[in-house]
């Protein structure tokens, strides 16, 4: 009897630690599944953050100002603009065309 008390006992006990590590790995790992979560929200935020400020960055204006003043471009005009052939010539450019005339002034002096 007292045999078979021991081996219940031995069998409780074991149970108990293997209850105790279980429960201590539980917690572990909730813990460091935590962690990760808001490590996850951390890195979400900084790529909204990035985004944003990406968005920012690349504004029409803010790139030709920056192609203006940094790189000393200008804008393409039919004056500057180089226009070439499939076989290599190039092609003079067109001339603008001349500014209106003024109206010619009415003989009576006045307006129509």
């Amino acid at each position: 009897m007292t045999r078979l008390n021991l081996m219940l006992l031995l069998a409780v006990m074991a149970s108990a630690m293997y209850l105790v590590r279980t429960q201590y790995e539980s917690r572990r790992l909730f813990t460091e599944l935590d962690r990760a979560v808001a490590e996850s929200r951390r890195l979400e935020t900084e790529h909204q953050r990035l985004q944003v400020e990406k968005r920012a960055q690349a504004t029409p204006l803010r790139v030709e100002r920056l192609a203006r003043d940094r790189l000393q471009m200008r804008t393409a005009t039919p004056a500057i603009t180089q226009y070439v052939t499939d076989n290599g010539d190039i092609v003079p450019p067109v001339a603008p065309p001349p500014p209106p005339a003024a109206p010619a002034a009415h003989p009576s002096g006045k307006r129509p």
